[in-house]
């Protein structure tokens, strides 16, 4: 229809990925192929291959079912404490993902890192900067767990998504849920999308309570199983994070906003101001669509659609 804008888009299907996660190359438990197998196992196509400040595309492990992410994490961390207790240490853990791991490939093989200068937020965008003028794109993750606050990432201005849920650090102290940090970062300012993902390292049977796989993850709507199209599609904002509703249709249309989801209990649409647009089921019934009234004061809209089991899932930020 003419006057339907697709904020999800309606061609292409959806690809489920993980895209934190981590092997045997740093300090992960499985190897990249163990990893591939249990991930496709479960429904994933897609797994971003994020080893701690060591770069790897994992080209062997393509194939028309599965697309490893070339990728890594870096960090910049700031002082220990006096107390020597790094627990304590603030730090910026960033996913940098590989748009095309064709070019610069002697020069991604050296891994490159940034300094610790944690303090120097210019440094950091610069060096962010760089790293994309090479192809790589940014994700901030876990807030919570890198002990910062908004006045340590507002001023992040090169990065295009952060994690708006961790499963390994729900698992840590139940503190992988950030949706007050997206929120922050977008009253800041800041047009930048939000993921889920895992940063499994896998320590234990994923049958484990305290498995850290299969837990958050984003769902990307492609136009094909392909490298090039997973890297459109998310650097477009063709995706949706969730621990495990379905976001299906997100349009807006006449002046109203459309939710098509798996069965959940509640849909609310976050503003930039306090107010939200909801929908709550009735007692022992579920919601599967709502439709919102936009009234033009609501700088952006984000959809969080929560189930029964207390799970979310968060669509990114539109700007209408």
């Amino acid at each position: 229809m003419e006057d339907r804008i697709w904020l999800l888009p309606c061609e292409g299907r959806f690809y489920k990925a993980n895209l934190h996660c981590h092997t045997v190359l740093s300090d992960g438990k499985r190897t990249p192929e163990e990893i591939k197998g249990m991930y496709k196992r479960h429904g994933y196509s897609v797994v971003a291959y994020t080893d701690h400040r060591r770069y790897r595309w994992h080209e062997n492990l393509m194939d028309d079912t599965f697309i490893p992410i070339a990728a890594y994490e870096v960090n910049i961390d700031g002082e220990t404490p006096a107390s020597g207790d790094i627990s304590r240490r603030k730090t910026y853990h960033i996913n940098l993902y590989d748009e095309n791991p064709r070019l610069f490939q002697e020069e991604k093989q050296a891994s490159i890192l940034p300094e610790h200068r944690y303090t120097d937020i210019g440094y950091i965008n610069e060096y962010l900067k760089k790293m994309r003028s090479m192809g790589f794109f940014a994700c901030y993750n876990h807030p919570y767990w890198s002990m910062q606050t908004i006045e340590d990432y507002k001023g992040l201005d090169q990065v295009w998504a952060m994690e708006i849920y961790n499963h390994g650090c729900e698992l840590d102290g139940m503190y992988g849920y950030n949706p007050q940090s997206y929120d922050e970062m977008l009253r800041a300012g800041k047009r930048l999308f939000c993921v889920a993902a895992d940063d499994n390292h896998n320590p234990v049977p994923t049958d484990d309570p305290f498995s850290d796989s299969f837990g958050g993850f984003t769902m990307i709507k492609a136009r094909e199983l392909t490298y090039p199209a997973v890297i459109e599609a998310l650097l477009k904002g063709d995706f949706y994070a969730s621990m495990g509703p379905e976001i299906k249709e997100l349009f807006v249309e006449r002046g109203r906003l459309v939710v098509r989801t798996s069965p959940v209990e509640k849909i609310f649409v976050a503003t930039e101001s306090r107010y939200c647009h909801r929908a709550i089921a009735g007692p022992g019934e579920v919601l599967t669509e709502a439709v919102f009234e936009l009234t033009g004061k609501e700088g952006y809209v984000r959809v969080d659609a929560r189930d029964r089991r207390g799970l979310h899932a968060n669509s990114n930020a539109y700007f209408l």
